[in-house]
């Protein structure tokens, strides 16, 4: 897999986390304005709204328009990542069946020219591994053309959604295709006619296929 450095927003997160657990901030506390923090971390203000909304989701912090950001617990929710490792890799594959389409789509409309790159060097990869019958290499560039799919879809919460799923999704291959190469072999048209549909910016047909992937129509 892809190794997925922290953003800015990230340690930001952690950071502010961490102040909370040090009681730096109180429950019921109103953070200090995006300004203060841009200038206690060091950071923009993108970074600042984002480690907000990370910490928002996470249940820790409650933004409320006009008025501040308070803290509202110092105790995480369980994280969607700790939630999938406990799931049936059948609700796994189920999560991954709804989004990819979607995925695709919205990727064929906000990729840039980096994406695509990213996009063929695993797509080719893929095929150059199955020609040299190396399967876990192979099953991981079919994912990780998957994610980058994810990644260029110009919405943070699906991408993540979907890198977490991945993970599962790798694990699976590994334990079920044997050290076969040849379905991949088989599908390798399909996910080039995928790349050429999201390269061509046609999302209803990176959304069609994409779904034939998932379902196996190939």
């Amino acid at each position: 897999m892809q190794i997925q450095r922290k953003t800015l927003a990230e340690e930001v997160a952690e950071r502010l986390m961490a102040g909370i657990a040090r009681e730096e901030y109180l429950i019921g506390e109103k953070l200090p304005t995006e300004p203060e923090l841009m200038k206690i971390y060091g950071v923009g203000r993108s970074s600042i709204r984002e480690a907000i909304k990370i910490l928002s989701i996470k249940g820790i912090l409650s933004v409320q328009q006009g008025v501040g950001t308070f803290v509202v617990s110092k105790n995480m929710q369980e994280s969607l990542e700790t939630q999938m490792d406990r799931a049936q890799l059948a609700d796994v594959l189920e999560v991954r069946s709804i989004l990819d389409a979607k995925i695709a789509g919205k990727a064929a409309v906000h990729r840039t020219e980096k994406d695509l790159e990213t996009m063929k060097m695993y797509l080719d990869l893929r095929n150059t591994l199955v020609a040299e019958k190396k399967p876990l290499e192979c099953y991981e560039a079919d994912v990780n053309f998957h994610v980058s799919i994810a990644q260029a879809c110009g919405n943070s919460l699906l991408k993540e959604i979907f890198i977490i799923a991945s993970k599962h999704i790798l694990s699976s291959f590994q334990n079920h295709h044997n050290n076969d190469t040849e379905p991949f072999k088989i599908s390798q048209k399909i996910h080039t006619d995928l790349y050429l549909a999201i390269e061509s910016k046609d999302s209803e047909q990176a959304e069609f296929i994409a779904q034939q992937i998932v379902d196996r129509i190939y």
